[in-house]
């Protein structure tokens, strides 16, 4: 799939994004910690992200999910807080899907039109909008109190007589009471009481899932018989079309892409039929697949439909193992013959919410050292790469938050706060900090700035070069487009590394590149030299620091 631009994806959480509290306590009330609102989101702040070389913003967790808090006050049914995890409630557990978290509106009451304002401001600054559509599982007291005159809510008209019917949203465990393992659900009147129990959200067909899976989400019903397998897709099951009638809400808001959370759980036929519908409204809107299994990957593509698949089983698995784990630079040859005929549709990333921090005590420690890995999950291919609030500042993530504890991950769970994105918004950050937001804006904003990185194709070049690098250390390809070639060389070791990347003929051939004389110019710290490409291989001298990258652009030199 060919575009005009590489998406470059800011995620952040609305929740913590822009809260400046600096005295938060663990299992802290939104009163004790704070929470961050849409309208502090403004245009100074959308900017900044803009300047990083962003085009897209995934605002996560909009959607209303089950929370401990109470707003009983402003007619929002409160949730029995036995089945939240946490105080602030994980945004995966839908409460409802016509509505937006109460706790980032100023006013309450005037929650939607807040967020509809945070769109509008979002696209005036010519970034587009992405928000999670969470089709698999539902938090287990879903209702919805915003939904339009005429629809029925998901379990409305269910027959809880039977475990498995077409026409049910749900699937039910008759007879049975939920009773998950080593989950209190309280006593007496404010006990949590379910009857009969309802599958539990990852695939736990039990009326006692344990602490560690998805209990406070019930699994939705796509019309697949989990005990036998068969499919129940003619007529179109209902649950079908209650989830389209949601993506059109949504896309009515001015939505530009979905983020679709665990979409490998959810059947391709469903994707197929309702990404088309979608696309029949507005043909731009954007459908990005969670996804795990990658013998799926090109169904997802180019039977359901995707615009992009996150690529965490590949790409990410293995840059992290060669950081962390010593793993062999040379097995991220295997990373790109895996999606080969798909490797502009993967997304790539290097934090995100499920992910630790970089710079946390259980990753890497120190941020800069994630630099060759950034360059090629930036660079490698055509698709989006994303970046997480705060990764571009080297957040630690050092904190025990309350029920997401001293993990390596900014919590998804609790109110709090981001000591990084306190310090940047404050105008104050750390030298450290102001450094390495510069070279996520200078490595970012060459994504777009360079047709090769843009939109170029990939010539991998270890297979010429076991002999002229350390293939266990450092990493050499090419990116190249019309005439024009980019040479990215990464170094993961401790010490830096002269080297001669040998560039075949081939490569040449395949970049449209005659023989002769080039200009060449190093992006990441303007040095620049003239080589001369010509015979059957050419030799081109590289110095690359320890734990960094070179990208050396090569244009004719006329």
């Amino acid at each position: 799939m060919k575009q005009n631009i590489k998406p470059i994806i800011y995620q952040l959480m609305p929740r913590w994004f822009t809260n400046l509290n600096e005295k938060c306590i663990p299992n802290g009330t939104i009163k004790q910690n704070g929470c961050g609102k849409f309208n502090e989101i403004d245009e100074t702040k959308l900017r900044s992200i803009k300047s990083l070389g962003a085009t897209h913003v995934w605002f996560t967790g909009v959607i209303e999910h089950a929370t401990a808090t109470n707003y009983s006050r402003q007619g929002i049914m409160p949730c029995n807080p036995h089945v939240v995890k946490g105080k602030a409630g994980s945004p995966y557990a839908i409460r409802d899907y016509y509505d937006v978290c109460p706790d980032f509106a100023v006013k309450v009451k005037n929650r939607m039109a807040e967020f509809e304002a945070l769109v509008e401001r979002t696209h005036n600054e010519g970034l587009k909008v992405i928000i999670d559509f969470v089709p698999n599982h539902v938090a287990r007291e879903y209702e919805s109190d915003a939904k339009p005159a005429g629809v029925l809510d998901l379990g409305e008209g269910d027959n809880p007589m039977m475990f498995f019917d077409p026409s049910n949203n749900f699937f039910y465990l008759t007879g049975q009471d939920f009773a998950p393992h080593g989950v209190d659900l309280g006593q007496g009147d404010d006990a949590y009481r379910e009857f009969p129990a309802r599958a539990t959200g990852n695939d736990c067909f039990t009326a006692s899932p344990g602490r560690d899976d998805w209990y406070e989400t019930i699994k939705l019903n796509y019309g697949i018989d989990p005990w036998n397998g068969s499919t129940h897709f003619d007529p179109i099951p209902n649950t079908w079309r209650k989830m389209l009638d949601i993506l059109k809400f949504w896309t009515g808001k001015g939505v530009d892409a979905f983020r679709c959370d665990m979409a490998h759980m959810v059947p391709v036929a469903f994707w197929s039929w309702a990404i088309r519908k979608i696309k029949e409204i507005n043909p731009d809107i954007i459908f990005i697949a969670e996804i795990y299994d990658v013998s799926l990957y090109h169904s997802y593509v180019f039977d359901a439909g995707f615009d992009f698949l996150y690529d965490k089983v590949t790409l990410y698995d293995t840059l992290r193992g060669i950081s962390c784990d010593n793993w062999s630079a040379n097995d991220l040859t295997r990373c790109w013959q895996t999606v080969e005929g798909i490797k502009g549709h993967t997304l790539n990333f290097l934090e995100n919410h499920d992910e630790q921090r970089i710079a946390s005590s259980q990753f890497l420690g120190d941020p800069f050292k994630a630099l060759p890995a950034l360059v090629v999950s930036a660079t490698m291919t055509s698709g989006p790469f994303m970046l997480y609030a705060g990764q571009e500042l080297g957040e630690p993530a050092a904190d025990a938050e309350g029920f997401s504890g001293h993990d390596g991950r900014t919590t998804i769970f609790d109110y709090w706060s981001v000591p990084s994105l306190r310090r940047w918004h404050q105008g104050h950050p750390t030298p450290n900090e102001r450094h390495l937001r510069a070279l996520y804006r200078k490595i970012l904003r060459l994504c777009n700035s360079k047709k090769t990185l843009q939109q170029g194709d990939f010539f991998d070049l270890m297979y010429v070069n076991q002999d002229t690098l350390n293939p266990h250390r450092q990493y050499a390809y090419l990116r190249h487009c019309k005439g024009e070639m980019t040479l990215i060389v990464v170094n993961f070791a401790d010490e830096p590394a002269s080297v001669s990347i040998r560039i075949p003929r081939h490569a040449l051939e395949c970049a449209g590149m005659a023989d002769g004389a080039y200009r060449c110019v190093e992006l990441l710290t303007d040095n620049s030299t003239v080589a001369n490409l010509s015979g059957d291989s050419s030799q081109f001298d590289c110095h690359i620091d320890a734990h960094n990258a070179a990208i050396w652009h090569f244009t004719k030199n006329d």
